[in-house]
């Protein structure tokens, strides 16, 4: 059975205990990206879920793995904003499968 991570500052990620997701607090991108490598290696997560200001720190790691179905790497906005990375990452995803920006 496969669980579902959550990486991102301890105060942003806290919450998504009480769904009963693995956290995985992170001072700064290269904890984060420490965190995202070993969790992504495990096997063990079907979904991770990335604070969007550490997904652009991590791009070339999570592009490594946007063609494979497990696991599924997700950005998450932050109360203190996104940056359009999540957004990005769907028209993206959208131009690849249609062959046309359709958003």
């Amino acid at each position: 059975m496969y669980n579902i991570a959550v990486i991102g500052k301890h105060s942003e990620v806290l919450g998504f205990m009480a769904l009963g997701f693995d956290v995985f607090p992170a001072s700064d991108p290269a904890e984060a990206s420490s965190e995202f490598k070993r969790l992504a290696k495990s096997k063990k997560y079907a979904v991770i879920f990335l604070t969007e200001n550490y997904c652009e720190p991590l791009a070339a790691d999570i592009a490594k793995y946007k063609d494979d179905v497990i696991p599924a790497i997700l950005p998450i906005p932050t109360p203190s904003g996104d940056n359009g990375f999540g957004m990005n990452a769907i028209s993206d995803s959208v131009i690849r499968a249609v062959g046309s920006d359709i958003l």
